[in-house]
């Protein structure tokens, strides 16, 4: 069981807490590039409880300011886009992409007031088809080189959702593979693509289902957390899935596309506020361009036979008769809703001080303990681990899926396919 005190550090993250501290260290996620097109209107954006507007200039450059105006705190979001920055309606004063006052139309001609003047404004970073941004002190560190954001469109697929709960409980969901054997488990075998190490017409979905008690290992890395579940393949060979938790808030799962190998999924779990966060999908392959039709069928998924969303309102549009056929939750096929329910249904905040963990949640201790030793390193005016200074270098992020004799120590070999040895030979 978490202490109360632990429980309330692990969760809160508006200005001023000490998690808050942590998240703010990093790039975060707030929008995707599709969502602000050039000549769009800006966009009110709540992140770690701060209500701010993100918009672009007339030349493409972004902006990430606080939303109420400095002079009478009225909603920038609704301000005009024009000579170099954002304007606010009432007496027009005009802001620009670093929160410089630049015009104050109403007062005198010769004031100088403008230049004692200066908004909220936060730096932004975009790649990939996603928007970033830095909320902490200082020097930003260095944007990590994550392999997908270098992904042609035709190969990544970018998704946002909402959910009604604390971000952590969603963010833990990730990195727990025990999970997978119920549920996310298929009733009826689907995907019958061989994972890498056996030529099986067998997915990673069906070692899921007959072996649910997974043996679990980690490593702690200089990202985060290294996640190895092991499930029986056969009396002398073993499936190993490595999942990964990189600080603070993301973690890079399989997916669909690393089911054979050729790609991975990253997921953001970044809190709105301290009951609500926003979840980022980023699937990329870097083989082969994504078959869209079957992502966007995913996005329908989501929804009920009725087409509402499905959510906590209607109790995720859960089918009893379903469950005993093809659905084992019997709330459609989209891991996204399964996620939610397992996360919402815990309350705004899971109160840990009731849970009771088992030996599938080693992971979970040991990820609570490394954002703990982030609080503590922040606090102590050092960098939390991965917040990169002196190099952009994440090549050793490694997400895999694979079949392999019992007799290859795991750990060893997915070192040496990390791509960062992979370059040094």
């Amino acid at each position: 069981m978490v202490p109360h005190e632990t429980n309330r550090l692990l969760t809160q993250t508006g200005p001023g807490t000490p998690m808050g501290d942590v998240m703010r260290s990093y790039w975060q996620p707030i929008a995707l590039s599709e969502e602000l097109p050039p000549g769009s209107a800006p966009m009110p954006v709540r992140i770690l409880s701060e209500d701010l507007v993100l918009f672009r200039d007339e030349q493409g450059r972004l902006g990430l300011l606080g939303k109420q105006c400095p002079h009478r705190c009225t909603d920038l979001s609704y301000g005009r886009i024009e000579n170099g920055g954002l304007r606010c309606l009432y007496h027009g004063w005009l802001f620009d992409v670093k929160g410089k006052c630049l015009e104050q139309p109403a007062e005198p001609e010769n004031s100088t007031y403008k230049d004692e003047i200066k908004h909220t404004a936060y730096p932004t970073h975009e790649v990939g088809g996603m928007i970033f941004t830095f909320m902490g002190k200082g020097e930003p560190p260095k944007f990590p080189d994550y392999e997908f954001v270098k992904a042609a469109p035709e190969r990544r697929f970018l998704k946002r959702s909402t959910l009604d709960c604390n971000y952590l409980q969603a963010l833990e969901g990730g990195y727990d593979p025990a999970h997978l054997s119920f549920l996310h488990r298929p009733i009826a075998k689907k995907d019958t693509r061989p994972v890498p190490g056996t030529d099986k017409a067998m997915s990673a979905d069906m070692y899921y289902k007959e072996d649910r008690r997974p043996n679990l290992d980690y490593e702690v890395t200089d990202y985060g957390v290294r996640i190895f579940s092991i499930r029986k393949s056969g009396e002398d060979k073993k499936y190993v899935r490595v999942t990964n938790f990189v600080m603070p808030d993301s973690i890079a799962i399989v997916g669909n596309e690393g089911r054979i190998g050729e790609g991975y999924s990253m997921h953001w779990h970044v809190p709105i506020d301290d009951t609500h966060h926003v979840r980022w999908d980023y699937v990329f392959n870097r083989v082969r361009p994504l078959d869209m039709s079957k992502y966007e069928m995913r996005i329908a998924n989501d929804k009920g036979p009725n087409g509402e969303k499905r959510s906590a309102e209607n109790r995720y549009f859960q089918d009893r008769e379903l469950m005993m056929t093809s659905n084992f939750t019997g709330m459609g096929e989209s891991f996204n809703v399964h996620d939610a329910f397992a996360a919402e249904s815990q309350g705004p905040i899971q109160d840990r001080t009731y849970e009771n963990l088992g030996t599938t949640d080693v992971i979970i201790a040991r990820v609570r303990k490394q954002l703990l030793e982030g609080v503590e390193a922040v606090q102590q005016g050092k960098d939390p681990l991965n917040v990169k200074r002196d190099s952009s270098d994440i090549s050793n992020l490694i997400v895999m899926s694979e079949v392999m004799p019992n007799t290859v120590d795991h750990k060893e070999y997915v070192r040496s396919k990390t791509l960062r040895n992979q370059a040094a030979e």
